[in-house]
């Protein structure tokens, strides 16, 4: 017959390590992944007031409308407002992204007993990210710019 100690390995390993639980210590080990949270909660609220701001802004255009071409323009002002504001939210969520993987790769190069042995790749890291947030900007401007320029036509 078969002998599974697998469950009580796991149970003996929860007991063992029980005793050396500090309640203070796991409050502080999260608290980096709070203050990540909030911050994406924090965005998340300013980009939902922004939109509702958009929304309302754009309802108020339509009220005095009374002739097509009218509605056309009002159309038009909310399609590049709504591009505007896309573009800038794509660009604060980037950037926050950014600025968390940066701490991620701070701390990691802080807890390495030699920071000196990674400092080349937690460097290669840190420029690749911004590589990526630069080129993610200039591709977002070239689209809105593109878009601005075809609604002018």
């Amino acid at each position: 017959m078969m002998n599974n100690t697998a469950f009580a390995d796991a149970a003996k390993t929860m007991q063992e390590s029980a005793k050396k639980f500090n309640p203070a210590a796991a409050q502080e080990a999260f608290k980096p992944m709070m203050e990540n949270l909030k911050a994406w909660g924090d965005l998340a609220q300013k980009q939902a007031q922004a939109a509702q701001a958009s929304m309302t802004q754009t309802m108020e255009s339509f009220k005095g409308v009374k002739e097509p071409q009218a509605a056309f323009e009002a159309m038009k002002a909310s399609a590049e407002s709504s591009i505007a504001l896309a573009t800038q939210n794509l660009k604060d969520v980037t950037a926050l992204g950014v600025a968390q993987f940066n701490t991620s790769v701070d701390a990691m190069e802080k807890a390495c007993p030699a920071p000196q042995a990674i400092a080349g790749l937690t460097k290669g890291m840190k420029d690749a990210v911004a590589k990526i947030e630069s080129s993610l900007e200039t591709a977002l401007d070239s689209g809105a710019a593109a878009i601005k320029k075809a609604s002018k036509k």
